[in-house]
């Protein structure tokens, strides 16, 4: 099979470019967009200052329900936002959006509720002065970044899918997730990455990304983009001008990509082009420096030579610009909180997501106005871009909300979910197989999982090796299983050893191995038991480059019970593999050379 990329090193000297076909912007407006425009203008000028500068927020709240969360997210609602409810909130700032987490928020436990949610939203924003339905937005990614956990379709992720290597099944993906959240009145979803993963090291994109090709990457984001816009849905590709070159994460600190423009141009700028030549909706900015583009050392969120010289005059992008995060350390390091979302929006940004202070940066704003330093005028150009978006969507065009019946039709549909499930077992990829270990063989019933396992995503009861085990039970194995860890102690690793006995298999599962990892320590003993050993790395696919000996090993690129399935299936022979290496696996001893090209994959039938 062909070898997509060799390593880092020669990623950043051989990348090509994409051939977008994107250099400018179009010099014909056709006649239906003037006359959307013109509609679109007359609401824009409908609108109070005070309207048009809350059209550009996309804040987060606390509580399930738009009217009546309960007393605990009333208070902290009240304690951060100055607010109850997130009906108060659209009311106070006349908002153009929110943006919905799990966990944390409160905001996301099952489909239903979360169509109440979405609806209660559209409510409080119909009841504004100017009634314009919000814009309801979320992270959506799918593998390890998903927010729309139980009773919704679970997805194989990004890198998953650049194993896969299928246009078409990226694009279904795209679609499924698309089509569900639109049922549940969500209509913006953050994805997909588009940045290029040339760094193992990378902290914040890994296997968020499709992989460390930039032509294979922009396929795979053209892909998606396809696939969320046909469902009805926004679709964002983020991190704009590409954050798949850092060992720092943004969320904490404010990265310096060192990429040459000339590299830039190869590596980072492909898929942003392949995105906006597929239509794409919105972009999403990154909180980074890059001194090739912009020698001023402000983040590229900050900066109008990255938003507007590159990716506006260069780069032929009219779609919204939305900011990441302004509540990330990263945009935060030079700026107070009043100035970052005006420097934001001077920059070009249109969209202003999650300030950290809402009614700091709604001021902040509105005072830069109201004094001249933003020019009503800009302000009205980012208002009319976030109303072609509503309008493209379907919500300033008939009703805003979605019923309960919708979100029973469409909503984790059986046909979603064998979709996905067939998706994800042409992603599992085996890396090693020597003396034909997989699959196993039919007298091999009685399995030990053990070893690393990270919680779900949107469900911390739920963790990777029960969950596993389970998987294998459901295929008729007598499995036990016993949790260890990523740290696993020496108590621990007795513990394994000893629950290895008797075993016929032993499937041991790891979560991000390093140098200094005891999780190697785990696999080399269970190894010298004598018990066949199967590996599988459910994180990132470079763990195999520290695990000496291994006869056996496989990379899911995710946790989530579609990835779990799948790959139990797979070591059981239930299905043969197709999936290859989107990003080369370096030498742990010699990180210059590859252990395993990109494009490395074994199956059973050769």
């Amino acid at each position: 099979m062909q070898d997509r990329s060799l390593s880092r090193r020669s990623v950043l000297a051989s990348a090509t470019v994409v051939a977008a076909g994107v250099t400018g912007l179009a010099t014909a407006v056709p006649a239906a967009a003037h006359g959307r425009d013109k509609r679109l203008k007359k609401i824009v000028a409908r609108m109070s200052l005070e309207a048009k500068v809350g059209q550009l927020f996309v804040p987060y709240f606390y509580g399930a329900s738009a009217a009546s969360p309960s007393e605990a997210d009333q208070e902290r609602n009240l304690r951060e936002l100055g607010v109850r409810t997130v009906a108060e909130l659209v009311a106070k700032y006349h908002l153009g959006g929110v943006i919905l987490f799990s966990g944390w928020t409160n905001n996301i436990h099952d489909p239903r509720q979360v169509a109440e949610l979405t609806n209660g939203v559209q409510r409080a924003s119909l009841a504004l002065p100017t009634p314009v339905p919000s814009l309801i937005s979320v992270d959506q990614e799918h593998g390890a970044n998903v927010r729309v956990g139980s009773g919704a379709t679970q997805l194989p992720g990004a890198m998953a899918l650049g194993a896969g290597g299928s246009l078409s099944d990226a694009r279904t993906a795209g679609r499924i997730s698309g089509t569900e959240l639109a049922a549940l009145g969500i209509h913006q979803n953050f994805a997909p990455v588009a940045d290029v993963n040339v760094n193992p090291a990378n902290p914040i994109i890994n296997i968020r990304s499709f992989g460390a090709d930039p032509r294979e990457v922009g396929r795979m984001v053209a892909a998606q983009v396809t696939g969320y816009q046909r469902a009805g849905v926004v679709a964002c590709a983020k991190h704009f001008p590409g954050h798949g070159d850092t060992g720092q994460d943004s969320h904490t600190e404010l990265p310096v990509i060192t990429h040459t423009r000339e590299e830039w141009d190869r590596i980072d700028a492909p898929p942003f082009r392949a995105a906006i030549a597929a239509g794409v909706d919105s972009i999403m900015t990154a909180h980074l420096q890059v001194p090739a583009l912009d020698p001023s050392n402000d983040p590229a969120t900050l900066s109008p030579t990255i938003l507007q010289g590159v990716l506006r005059g260069e780069l032929g992008f009219d779609g919204v610009i939305v900011t990441d995060a302004l509540n990330m350390a990263g945009v935060r390091t030079k700026y107070g909180d009043d100035r970052v979302p005006v420097l934001a929006l001077k920059a070009g940004a249109d969209q202003l997501l999650f300030p950290p202070d809402i009614d700091v940066a709604y001021h902040g704003v509105l005072s830069a106005v109201r004094d001249g330093e933003i020019t009503e005028a800009r302000l009205d150009e980012s208002v009319l871009r976030i109303l072609r978006l509503k309008d493209k969507v379907g919500l300033l065009d008939g009703s805003p909300f979605t019923s309960p019946r919708e979100v029973d039709r469409v909503v984790g549909a059986r046909k979603h979910l064998l979709a996905a499930d067939r998706i994800a077992e042409r992603t599992t990829t085996l890396l090693v197989n020597e003396e034909g270990t997989l699959p196993l063989r039919r007298g091999q019933r009685k399995l030990l999982v053990v070893g690393a396992s990270p919680a779900f995503p949107t469900d911390g009861a739920r963790s990777t090796v029960p969950e596993l085990a389970a998987a294998f039970e459901t295929l008729g194995f007598d499995t036990t299983h016993l949790v260890t860890g990523r740290t696993p102690d020496a108590a621990a690793i007795d513990a394994a050893v000893a629950a290895a006995r008797g075993r016929d298999a032993v499937v041991v599962t790891t979560d991000n191995v390093g140098p200094a990892s005891t999780q190697r320590t785990l696999v080399s003993r269970l190894l010298v038991t004598g018990v066949p050993v199967v590996h599988l790395a459910v994180r990132n696919p470079y763990d195999v480059a520290h695990l000496d000996g291994v006869r056996a090993s496989l990379a899911s690129y995710c946790w989530t019970e579609v990835e779990l399935r799948a790959a139990a299936r797979v070591i059981a022979g239930r299905v043969d593999l197709r999936g290859t290496l989107p990003v080369p696996v370096q030498r742990a001893d010699d990180p210059a050379r590859a252990l395993f090209p990109a494009g490395h994959g074994l199956s059973y039938r050769r």
